[in-house]
């Protein structure tokens, strides 16, 4: 999982350009970690599900953080 630290105070800071970009790049960091978890999820058999407590169903909720 990928994390970007933006909460230090930098010289020459952007101002409102600088939040934008960083809230762009989290938003597309958190999209290709959902994506990969639920790749990683559906490459496994439904047994393997089974075995961590998931179902095909709980998939998009772990991808999203929702579960």
């Amino acid at each position: 999982m990928a994390v970007l630290d933006f909460t230090r105070a930098t010289t020459g800071s952007f101002g409102l350009v600088g939040r934008i970009g960083a809230t762009l790049v989290n938003a597309v960091v958190e999209w290709n970690d959902a994506r990969s978890t639920r790749n990683a999820l559906n490459d496994l058999s439904d047994r393997e599900l089974e075995d961590i407590g998931l179902c095909r169903g709980d998939i998009d909720l772990v991808a999203e953080g929702r579960r």
